[in-house]
């Protein structure tokens, strides 16, 4: 029976002494709870990322655990190293939580919970440009805009490669507007702008616009306000020289049909010498006269009323 007693004791000692030195450990905050990060919150589907599970204690030979959820992923033993897990992100149930447990004998800590969020890269920004001219100076009005990516998104306008404006933040789905004053005296130069989001290494760049400078007597502006009226007075005197013209055709048309009444009386006067027919038309003029006795053949006489016709 003491012999039993006596084993059971010896094989005690290890994890009494085990337990000493955790709980030693504790008070004396040598063993605190372990580290987790990663270079970025932020990720795509299907992009690979790493999770670095690390002790300030530098010492002690620690076994790192990296839990998602209640599913343990793997286990590493570092000393003085943090320990490395490399992820897939494919959905949403792989942005966490996660959490790392370092472990020293019976001894263990876990870190805080760790989640990545999903972000939609920019697309390629595009760059308007409004331009007011005067005799001596350009009024340039820069707008930039993507119209896909994960908000909030940052804007930059550069000239040529020098930045031109500091960082201009938006949160709704709107251009970033940049003004600036050019001398009309120079070269014209070449604008672009970066659009960008909480996704690292990802900034995507618009299209180089040139704006061309114009000397100073000249207005640009004025022309895109002259134009209109310009075309509407083409316009006009195109109308008038085609009704100037179908006019007389028109006319001649009319004149060409003779009145119906006109045409009841038409003697014919022939040339002897030509022998040529011209026709005249004329109008009869009708009336009333008083009847006549007319002497009638084989002495029968009859009343009648006659009309005188005069030309």
């Amino acid at each position: 029976m003491w012999k039993k007693s006596l084993l059971m004791f010896l094989f005690s000692l290890p994890v009494q002494k085990a337990a000493l030195d955790c709980e030693r450990m504790r008070k004396t905050n040598e063993f605190s709870s372990p580290n987790l990060e990663s270079k970025t919150h932020e990720v795509m589907r299907g992009q690979n990322v790493s999770l670095f599970c690390s002790h300030k204690n530098n010492s002690l030979e620690i076994t790192y655990n990296l839990f998602l959820g209640g599913k343990n992923l793997g286990c590493h033993d570092r000393k003085g190293e943090p320990a490395t897990f490399n992820l897939t992100i494919l959905e949403a149930r792989d942005l966490g939580p996660y959490k790392c447990k370092a472990q020293v004998s019976n001894c263990s800590k876990y870190s805080y919970e760790f989640n990545f969020t999903f972000v939609d890269p920019v697309a390629a920004p595009v760059l308007n440009i409004s331009v007011i001219q005067t005799k001596t100076d350009q009024y340039i009005m820069l707008h930039c805009i993507s119209f896909n990516g994960s908000l909030p998104i940052n804007y930059t306008f550069f000239e040529e490669n020098i930045t031109i404006s500091p960082t201009i933040s938006k949160d709704v789905r709107e251009p970033a507007e940049f003004n600036l004053t050019k001398s009309n005296t120079g070269e014209g130069k070449e604008y672009r702008c970066e659009a960008k989001n909480r996704l690292p290494n990802h900034a995507k760049y618009s299209q180089f616009v040139t704006i061309p400078l114009i000397g100073g007597d000249s207005c640009p502006f004025c022309l895109q306000l002259l134009l209109p009226g310009l075309l509407l007075l083409v316009l006009i005197v195109i109308i008038l020289v085609l009704a100037f013209w179908m006019l007389p055709k028109y006319k001649a048309n009319e004149e060409s049909v003779p009145d119906s009444e006109s045409r009841q009386c038409v003697p014919i006067a022939q040339d002897e010498t030509e022998g040529s027919q011209e026709i005249h038309y004329a109008t009869p003029a009708f009336q009333a006269v008083a009847p006549r006795d007319w002497e009638a053949s084989n002495d029968y006489k009859t009343d009648y009323v006659y009309t005188e016709l005069n030309f």
